[in-house]
């Protein structure tokens, strides 16, 4: 086809178009106006690239077209029936449409990696490219086109770290995998840190059979091996031996206990009409001005309920120390640290896009999920804590040189 038919058959289209665009017909999908000059514009690209190739070979060779080649292409405008051109000696190698590509990637490969990460199954997204685009992928396809992304969590997983992060928040999700025939429990464990500009970052998610402070162990190391060199506060729940090992492998670092995760684990072994009188004292507790007063109500609140519920005040004195952690900071950074809120918020958007799945088929599949609504999040954060000026004055009074050089590091 020469060029000047091609010219006059893409007018001809346009103006047909343009009547069909009148008449109503949709713009995409399947039947949609755009899909055939999509096809006229690949069929002129791959017609292009003969052109360039029968001249680069020179007219001494007798190498020549040897008609079209008949290919099915999935695309978002739909099916589309592409002519793409031969040559006899089978040297053209088109770059347009390759020669085994039955996709355009860019395009239907990114809709479903977003479908995906919405958290919408195979056989979803096989019944919505069927209805927007009437085009069908084998489960076995989309797997293979979410699998790419392995790579590049892989690269995000081990990617480098600032050396100093005021504030981290530390804790696990838990989800149901298929493993050798039987549904079993999964630990995934998160790590949420903002950094000196006030910017939160999901530094990282690792996948364990359970959670336990040796396999935190093990994540802390990984992430002074990333760069991490300073921690102000570490924000966890009690799980035992966590504090320890984060106390241990970066020695400055404050522990805080999750104030949140204190009261439910207090009120479960409160009978129901208990409860609400219960967590009325104990709040007083964590909402006092200062240290001091909050260990006369707990002595209040000990002297009242302390002979029926001992094993509540046990751990409360047991852990007096890292769950009061916040007072002796400033009033705009307590509010920050005293719950794990901003990484269970993290969680809550997670949860969004995982809930619908009774149990994951493989680890893979829950990480690639978790993933992808993890890149969402960090698109819908863009930007720094709320009210991070006040947080970032008090930082800079409380920890001075270590907010503000990395030379104690060194």
């Amino acid at each position: 086809m020469k060029n000047t038919e091609i010219t006059l058959n893409m007018e001809a289209l346009i103006k047909q178009m343009g009547d069909e665009l009148r008449s109503g017909k949709p713009l995409t999908g399947a039947g949609g106006i755009f899909t055939p000059l999509i096809k006229k514009v690949i069929e002129s690209s791959l017609e292009g690239e003969m052109d360039a190739h029968l001249e680069q070979e020179g007219k001494s060779s007798k190498n020549r077209r040897n008609g079209r080649g008949r290919k099915n292409v999935l695309s978002s405008s739909g099916g589309l029936e592409i002519f793409s051109p031969r040559d006899r000696d089978g040297s053209f190698q088109p770059q347009t449409i390759k020669k085994r590509q039955r996709r355009l990637e860019m395009d239907i490969d990114k809709k479903i990696l977003s479908l995906y990460g919405r958290g919408m199954s195979y056989q979803d997204i096989q019944d919505q490219l069927k209805e927007m685009y009437d085009v069908e992928l084998s489960v076995g396809t989309l797997t293979s086109i979410t699998d790419r992304i392995l790579p590049d969590i892989l690269e995000w997983q081990q990617r480098p770290l600032e050396s100093v992060y005021p504030v981290m928040w530390l804790d696990a999700m838990h989800f149901k995998v298929r493993e050798h025939g039987k549904v079993v429990s999964k630990a995934v464990y998160n790590i949420l840190g903002v950094n000196r500009d006030g910017d939160k970052q999901v530094l990282g998610i690792y996948f364990g059979d359970n959670e336990s402070s040796s396999f935190w162990r093990n994540v802390l190391h990984e992430l002074q091996q990333r760069g991490v060199k300073d921690i102000f506060v570490a924000c966890i729940d009690n799980l035992s031996g966590f504090a320890d090992a984060i106390e241990d492998i970066f020695p400055k670092t404050d522990v805080q206990l999750c104030l949140v995760h204190q009261m439910r684990n207090s009120i479960k072994y409160a009978t129901h009409t208990d409860v609400k009188p219960l967590v009325r004292d104990l709040k007083k507790v964590y909402t006092a001005l200062n240290e001091n007063a909050a260990r006369q109500y707990l002595d209040q609140a000990e002297e009242k309920w302390g002979s029926k519920y001992k094993v509540v005040f046990r751990s409360w004195n047991n852990n007096w120390t890292r769950l009061t952690n916040f007072y002796k900071y400033p009033p705009a950074l307590r509010r920050v640290i005293y719950t794990n809120n901003p990484i269970e918020s993290y969680h809550r958007m997670v949860r969004k896009v995982t809930k619908t799945k009774g149990a994951f088929t493989s680890e893979n599949a829950i990480v690639k999920q978790i993933y992808l609504a993890t890149i969402n999040a960090q698109t819908r954060w863009n930007g720094s804590m709320f009210a991070w000026a006040s947080v970032r004055r008090d930082l800079v009074d409380y920890f001075d040189n270590r907010f503000l050089t990395d030379d104690t590091l060194n």
